[in-house]
């Protein structure tokens, strides 16, 4: 039987459309056990400001459908000074927290490590990311409904660009991944994809995507023509890369920034099931004495994966889409 009585949990970084189906399954199968749960308010900020309230299973009814966190999220730049990780853990122990689960991304990650150096709890980690950018698990919490909205705006966007004839950029989060963007572009059929894999874009130099457009302008003559763009891809970002093209192919070039429309939404049910599994595997790793520890899925196995490895990059895009879309992009 496990010692642990009370669980705390926060969600952090940038919200994921599933993260409330986590703090479901956390708040249901600690239950289950006889485990309390201690919300945590808008990310660390409630560990460094005692901003929390008990969550019990009635506070998680018909929330699994729901887009955001019911706890809320935040940056926060207090966890990043020398006393931050010290205070947050001080706000554990006083609190009686045998464990912290931290829903969120890499760097909500690097929080939770700063302050396991000075708490005597268990802190567990659970991926919820659109970038899906975590190595540790296939895919992470909000990644699924972020790609169908990218579609669905995709899918949108090509019908004015056949419209007008006109050449769109569609700039997709994921700073340091493609993941997004390499799927959304397939997915929607984008004769041209820009994303980190595959190589820094020189502003001097743009002749591989111009030439692209080109042929396809001798074919086809003037058609709708898409290119999914990774944000950051480009000094000065798409709009940049947008006026650029215009002027090196004659043909206007617009670039439409989805931005914050990506990370919202009702989860889809590739999300809700996976935040599910991940929530509950969580309370489980907490139960069997695990720490340090992130609750991942791979190839359908749910496992642990150590929490410091969890940004290593390590997890590659799709090879064979990679090779494929070079491949198809040159014609």
């Amino acid at each position: 039987m496990s010692m642990v009585k009370r669980i705390g949990v926060l969600t952090s970084g940038g919200d994921a459309p599933g993260m409330n189906a986590a703090i479901r399954a956390i708040v249901l199968t600690a239950a289950h056990h006889q485990i309390d749960v201690v919300g945590f308010k808008h990310g660390f900020i409630g560990l460094l400001q005692q901003d929390y309230q008990p969550l019990m299973t009635h506070h998680v009814d018909n929330i699994i459908q729901r887009g955001g966190t019911i706890l809320k999220s935040a940056r926060c730049p207090g966890l990043h000074t020398v006393e931050g990780p010290r205070h947050a853990a001080a706000t554990l122990h006083e609190l009686n927290i045998d464990a912290l689960i931290v829903v969120g991304g890499d760097g909500s990650f690097r929080g939770a490590l700063a302050i396991a150096e000075h708490y005597q709890g268990q802190i567990i980690g659970v991926p919820g990311t659109i970038d899906n950018d975590v190595d540790g698990s296939d895919m992470t919490i909000g990644y699924a409904t972020a790609l169908d909205t990218a579609l669905d705006a995709i899918d949108k966007i090509r019908d004015t660009a056949d419209a007008f004839e006109r050449i769109f950029l569609v700039e997709l989060m994921g700073r340091h991944s493609g993941y997004l963007a390499l799927a959304a572009g397939i997915a929607g059929g984008a004769e041209q994809i820009i994303c980190p894999e595959f190589g820094p874009l020189d502003p001097h130099n743009l002749q591989h995507i111009i030439t692209p457009i080109q042929h396809a302008q001798l074919l086809r003559g003037k058609a709708s023509y898409i290119i999914v763009v990774a944000e950051n891809s480009y000094p000065g970002g798409s709009s940049a890369l947008a006026e650029a093209l215009t002027n090196a192919v004659g043909v206007e070039c617009r670039a439409c920034i989805l931005g914050h429309i990506q990370r919202g939404g009702s989860p889809v049910g590739a999300d809700r099931i996976l935040a599910t599994k991940l929530g509950a595997f969580a309370v489980e790793l907490v139960i069997n004495g695990e720490h340090l520890q992130m609750a991942g899925e791979v190839s359908g196995t749910l496992q642990g994966y150590p929490l410091a490895k969890t940004g290593d990059r390590s997890k590659a895009i799709d090879p064979y889409l990679v090779r494929w879309q070079q491949q198809i992009g040159r014609n």
